[in-house]
């Protein structure tokens, strides 16, 4: 029952989606320091790439990052990526973290219908379809005493009303949270478990400018009066990638 037992992830295969980047790459990096065999996928190539690279300075315990770019609103590339982990890896993928995503904000009377397809393809239909996907290979890295994991990244704009005109978003991230639930109850006797993580700001990309304009009132609303660091999201995956999840 010692915690390096309890949250070990060493020797893990795991795919991460938007690895590259943002809160994907905080996870990615949580767990390639702590021994974990990491697919960092996304649409840009070089991202991916460099992002691997960099990570080499970080591995610890055996380790290591690989670039496996895809562009995912594309069906045909979710095949290859799933094609492509399971040639690499013939013991199959222990950790599906579904974190890519996309963001479109403005107000009601000018949101764009295209809104909806790019944000709600990426952010919800994809999860499912990675874990569909997968599924062959997390049930061939799977046991009844440690599971293989699907991680979904979703927004606590998914439980509540977002404070900003972010209608596609917001509502994808809802629709995330529910298809976790729905797919706890159907893989669980498969020996593959299903999570959503409810996350706050971070400092991605994506929120550099709605941070610069307003951090400090986001942080007013968070009880530690601080937005979230790389540990906090790495660490509750890698929490839920373990026994202890």
């Amino acid at each position: 029952m010692d915690t390096e037992t309890l949250f070990g992830v060493k020797g893990k295969v795991v795919l991460v989606t938007g690895g590259a980047k943002g809160i994907g790459r905080m996870i990615a990096e949580g767990f390639v320091a702590n021994g974990a065999k990491v697919y960092l996928s996304g649409r840009e190539a070089k991202a991916c790439e460099s992002a691997a690279a960099e990570m080499a300075s970080i591995a610890r315990h055996g380790g290591s990052a690989h670039a496996l770019p895809a562009d995912l609103q594309k069906l045909s590339e979710c095949q290859r990526l799933a094609e492509e982990v399971s040639r690499r890896e013939p013991g199959g993928l222990h950790v599906l973290v579904n974190n890519a995503g996309a963001n479109w904000g403005a107000d009601i009377d000018s949101y764009p219908d295209a809104a909806w397809t790019k944000v709600l393809t990426l952010n919800l239909q994809r999860a499912f379809t990675l874990t569909q996907l997968c599924l062959p290979l997390l049930e061939r890295a799977s046991s009844a005493e440690d599971p293989a994991r699907v991680v979904h990244i979703g927004s606590i704009d998914g439980l509540r009303v977002p404070t900003l005109s972010t209608y596609a978003y917001s509502a994808s991230k809802a629709g995330l949270h529910h298809l976790s639930r729905a797919l706890a109850r159907e893989l669980g006797p498969r020996h593959v478990t299903s999570n959503v993580l409810a996350c706050g700001p971070f400092r991605t990309k994506m929120m550099k400018a709605t941070l610069e304009a307003a951090g400090d009132a986001f942080a007013e609303e968070i009880p530690l009066r601080r937005i979230g660091k790389d540990e906090d999201v790495a660490g509750a995956c890698i929490f839920l990638a373990s026994k202890a999840g």
